[in-house]
């Protein structure tokens, strides 16, 4: 009995490990001149943790500047001449969230690349478990159901995100449609008045 129970559970964590990557660590090759972006969609509600951190075989690390920008261009992170840094916000946009990077002393490092690692955790990922563990007193098979039930939240967040989205995008395809159906039929209406105007003062001579 006690080997039917162990088992399920087994199954469970290995899926909840298996939820939880929601984190990404990007490998940026920054050019010696120009800015380089990347971005990624996130509904409202949802915390967002990142560091970043150049990568440098020279003794003298070259500087960069990182911008965090929300859909609506609003300023989220902003520094400059860093090697390193992070950055915490929780999202109010739904959207794409846009982290740029570009080189702070270009002309020194002409013709070279830099590297940067950005760490990028959202949602159940940027959770601080060993927290959790010591506040509820939680630890082992107890734990990893802790992260699977707060993995299970996510995902029925971002499908209602998405099912929401669907809606929109299904009412924008319609008012489309319409425009599109009413513009056609006035397209239509207008030939046949040009066509009629026409006859009126070119009839046809036998």
């Amino acid at each position: 009995m006690r080997r039917e129970v162990v088992l399920p559970l087994f199954l469970l964590c290995f899926f909840a490990t298996d939820l939880l990557r929601t984190a990404h660590s990007i490998w940026l090759n920054l050019p010696p001149s120009g800015t380089k972006c990347v971005s990624e969609e996130i509904q409202t509600n949802v915390v967002v943790l990142a560091d970043y951190v150049v990568v440098a075989d020279h003794s003298h690390s070259p500087t960069f500047s990182i911008k965090v920008t929300s859909p609506y261009g609003n300023n989220l992170h902003h520094s400059e001449n860093v090697t390193h840094g992070q950055f915490a916000f929780t999202t109010t946009e739904a959207g794409n969230y846009l982290v740029c990077f570009w080189l702070s002393d270009y002309k020194h490092e002409a013709g070279n690349e830099i590297s940067v690692n950005l760490d990028w955790r959202t949602g159940i990922a940027a959770k601080d478990w060993e927290s959790v563990a010591k506040k509820e007193k939680i630890e082992g098979v107890e734990l990893e159901l802790r992260k699977l039930e707060g993995a299970v939240e996510a995902i029925h967040e971002n499908l209602l995100y998405l099912k929401d989205r669907e809606a929109d995008m299904r009412t924008v395809s319609e008012r489309t449609n319409a425009r599109v159906a009413w513009y056609s039929l006035m397209s239509l209406e207008f030939s046949e008045f040009c066509l009629l105007r026409f006859d009126v003062h070119h009839p046809l001579r036998d």
